[in-house]
């Protein structure tokens, strides 16, 4: 019988060994820590509403030697003839234990990789709140992190400041 290398952190295989471990990312919880949804346009009749919708991320160790958590901040307002139909904010927030991952790498994961697996869960919220609120679900398309991760780190380049670090 084939002897198994088992990784001694229940992560199941280990590395054969004289191979480096790969990073890994673990997701220790997930949760809603911010909510609001205000709908005064309830009853109105529903054309084709403007939608405004803003994203910002979040990262920051919880405790030294401890998880990460991340947050994904999503703000969703739907505007017809001046008048707003709804308004939602949501801070969904995950926490991360990354392994082995080089110091380099940290900040890239925890505003693009871990964000890419929270979102589905934050976008379920929305469109079941917009639904339940009386109006047609709203199905965010997916937003590329990778992408506003390159943005900020320009952003912050062209005004000469250093890259915001995790804390």
């Amino acid at each position: 019988m084939a002897e198994q290398n088992k990784d001694t952190n229940g992560g199941g295989q280990a590395a054969p060994q004289g191979e480096p471990a790969s990073p890994a990312i673990q997701i220790v919880a997930q949760y809603v820590k911010d909510l609001s949804f205000e709908n005064p346009g309830m009853g109105l009749n529903i054309q084709r509403p403007q939608i405004d919708f803003n994203v910002d991320l979040q990262a920051k160790r919880i405790q030294e030697g401890g998880p990460f958590e991340v947050l994904l901040k999503l703000r969703v307002t739907a505007v017809q003839e001046e008048r707003t139909l709804f308004l939602l904010e949501i801070a969904y927030g995950g926490l991360f234990i990354l392994d082995r991952v080089p110091d380099e790498a940290i900040q890239p994961i925890l505003l693009i990789e871990c964000p890419r697996l929270l979102f589905p869960f934050a976008r379920r919220i929305v469109a079941d709140l917009v639904s339940d609120g009386g109006l047609p679900p709203l199905m965010i398309e997916p937003i590329d992190f990778s992408a506003l991760y390159r943005n900020k780190m320009a952003e912050a380049a062209a005004a000469g400041q250093a890259p915001a670090s995790i804390g």
